[in-house]
């Protein structure tokens, strides 16, 4: 498994190096094309060219172990400095509810814990071949969302200040059948949705929910 993630580092994050807040050196091109939802400021509309969103391999020829991804990572897409974790629960039963006998599953019903700052994308999915959190209920997608990590420039720098970038993880469901969701809400499809740490993200049908938290965070 290293070695597929190392082969997709190189083929996703081939870029020029300049300093991003947030994330490893590369390139400072940003999506100028994003745009900002005014009613909700958390959703940006993804750019179905060069900005990522979701691939036709007739145009992008984004094609990983014989499979054609439905997404091509962005120009501004990042390795992130900051160390982030997902964790993974089963949703609680309700009360009298019997007990799940999963070999997997430890007192505190975490079930899995995955690392997810070692390259700039993740893919959530039930293939096995290009997925890097692999999933198993049947309500979910063969590529049902991605993990993006995006260096967009801060909303918070002063007016004549050099261009601050700072490295985010957003999320995208890949028009999946039944949803893609944060604390609840259902995504839009091919649309980045910013996460930040706390979030619960669950997809479809599964009982599995998602807790986004940093290495630091999670030692509190």
């Amino acid at each position: 498994r290293n070695s597929k993630s190392d082969k997709r580092r190189r083929r996703w994050n081939d870029r020029e190096e300049a300093p991003v807040e947030g994330a490893m050196p590369a390139n400072t091109t940003t999506d100028a094309s994003a745009e900002v939802d005014a009613e909700n400021p958390n959703k940006v509309k993804a750019d179905f060219g060069l900005s990522g969103a979701l691939a036709n391999d007739t145009k992008t020829g984004n094609v990983y172990n014989g499979v054609t991804l439905k997404f091509s990572e962005p120009p501004e897409a990042r390795i992130p400095n900051t160390r982030w974790r997902l964790y993974v629960f089963r949703k609680k039963a309700p009360q009298n509810a019997p007990s799940s006998s999963d070999p997997n599953k430890t007192d505190d019903g975490l079930i899995d814990t995955y690392h997810i700052s070692r390259q700039s994308a993740y893919l959530f999915g039930r293939e096995r071949k290009v997925a890097d959190i692999p999933v198993d209920h049947p309500s979910l997608s063969k590529q049902h969302a991605v993990l993006q990590y995006r260096a967009l420039p801060s909303k918070q720098q002063q007016i004549g200040a050099a261009t601050k970038l700072q490295c985010k993880p957003y999320l995208m469901d890949l028009e999946s059948t039944n949803g893609t969701f944060i604390n609840g809400a259902r995504l839009d499809p091919a649309r980045y949705y910013e996460l930040r740490k706390g979030d619960v993200i669950t997809l479809g049908a599964s009982s599995r929910e998602y807790v986004l938290l940093t290495e630091q965070s999670a030692k509190t």
